[in-house]
């Protein structure tokens, strides 16, 4: 039976993560990179595995991290396969990434994305982000909008994230 868990990272994780970020990014993080993030006291760490429940044989599909700094949570990565994607893995990395920022009292989160990646922009538009700014050419050749959901211990903000979680259970998209 096919199975899609969400978990906590582990060191186990990191040859599958590592691959994973080798397919999907033009300047993938090293392996050793996810070993010292996992390290670190102020990361969190999540995959999505899927596979086989029955054997055990799961895969990673998707991973996201943050970095905590005081009230402020920074996603610092997000991926998810290439063939897993429309099955809303990347909302349910970002609900459960917003989650974990909640867990450990972050107030507001912020990321960077691509500037030609609009799917992922409209990703977290969804998630109450919005652009303040761009860094020139943190991509090595592109730049890179800079986005903030503030308030997200907020009654409102709460109420979009049920939604959200409503709508993936739901299986809405």
């Amino acid at each position: 039976m096919t199975a899609i868990a969400i978990r906590e990272m582990n060191r186990a994780d990191i040859p599958g993560v590592a691959a994973l970020e080798a397919e999907v990014f033009d300047q993938p993080w090293s392996p050793r990179v996810f070993f010292d993030e996992l390290a670190m006291d102020n990361r969190e760490y999540i995959v999505v595995t899927s596979g086989d429940s029955d054997t055990g044989d799961l895969g990673v599909i998707g991973y996201g991290g943050l970095l905590i700094v005081d009230d402020d949570a920074h996603i610092t990565t997000l991926a998810v396969a290439p063939e897993e994607r429309g099955r809303q893995i990347g909302k349910r990395l970002m609900l459960a990434l917003v989650s974990r920022a909640l867990t450990v009292g972050a107030k507001h989160l912020t990321l960077e994305v691509r500037m030609s990646n609009a799917s992922a922009q409209s990703l977290y538009e969804s998630f109450g982000f919005s652009p303040v700014g761009r860094r020139k050419n943190y991509y090595k050749n592109e730049d890179a909008l800079v986005m903030w959901a503030t308030d997200i211990d907020a009654q409102d903000y709460a109420e979009r994230i049920a939604a959200i979680h409503a709508s993936v259970e739901g299986g809405g998209a």
